[in-house]
């Protein structure tokens, strides 16, 4: 069953995967995930190296220089992170269901809002936004008031920080005595669809 600290190992892995890829700091560097591949710590690990590499392709794609090809091709790079970030929060809430199967749910239990897996989400996010404030707040070549701006919202950045982990802790503590109940449903995006989306589908029977 799911450890008490889940969230904040979460947080750390985070972390890690974020102090990894500045390391080379480069969108098309390869990946190492340093987790067993049956370990819900390797899903933390890729989940948040791929909410990097986006983060870096969106400070790319709004070069106002940038070439309008590459700018498609980056967009086509967007697109598909956006559909792999997807899948993985989907094998990651897979993961909470098969945990909480045995679950007896109180009659009384209630549906979540979103589901454990969107809170980790956010909270990746969240990782990176305190990462990058922290290094405009640290910047030597900016001036002494961008920099205290950047510490006051760095502040209110941990600050939710604190709250997340709390309210994400909450959350697994209620599906693991039954007080909520998890229901999944798949993002089912129609626009990456063959099938779907017109434009593709017309594409397709070219």
């Amino acid at each position: 069953m799911i450890a008490s600290d889940l969230t904040t190992k979460a947080y750390q892995i985070f972390e890690e995967s974020i102090e990894d890829y500045h390391k080379v700091d480069n969108v098309d560097q390869p990946m190492s995930n340093p987790y067993d591949r049956k370990e819900i710590e390797h899903l933390f690990y890729l989940k948040n190296w791929i909410d990097t590499v986006q983060w870096h392709y969106e400070d790319l794609i709004r070069d106002p220089k940038i070439d309008p090809e590459d700018a498609l091709v980056l967009k086509r790079k967007i697109d598909a992170s956006n559909q792999h970030r997807t899948e993985l929060v989907e094998n990651l809430d897979a993961f909470f269901l098969n945990e909480f199967k045995t679950v007896r749910v109180s009659k009384e239990a209630q549906i979540n809002t979103e589901s454990p897996a969107w809170a980790f989400d956010r909270l990746s996010i969240l990782a990176l936004k305190i990462y990058h404030m922290n290094e405009e707040a640290s910047r030597p070549d900016a001036s002494k008031e961008h920099r205290m701006a950047c510490r006051k919202k760095l502040d209110v950045l941990i600050e939710q920080r604190t709250d997340l982990i709390s309210a994400i802790n909450q959350l697994l503590e209620d599906f693991k005595s039954g007080q909520k109940y998890m229901k999944v449903y798949k993002q089912m995006k129609m626009y990456n669809d063959d099938d779907l989306n017109p434009v593709l589908r017309e594409a397709k029977n070219e």
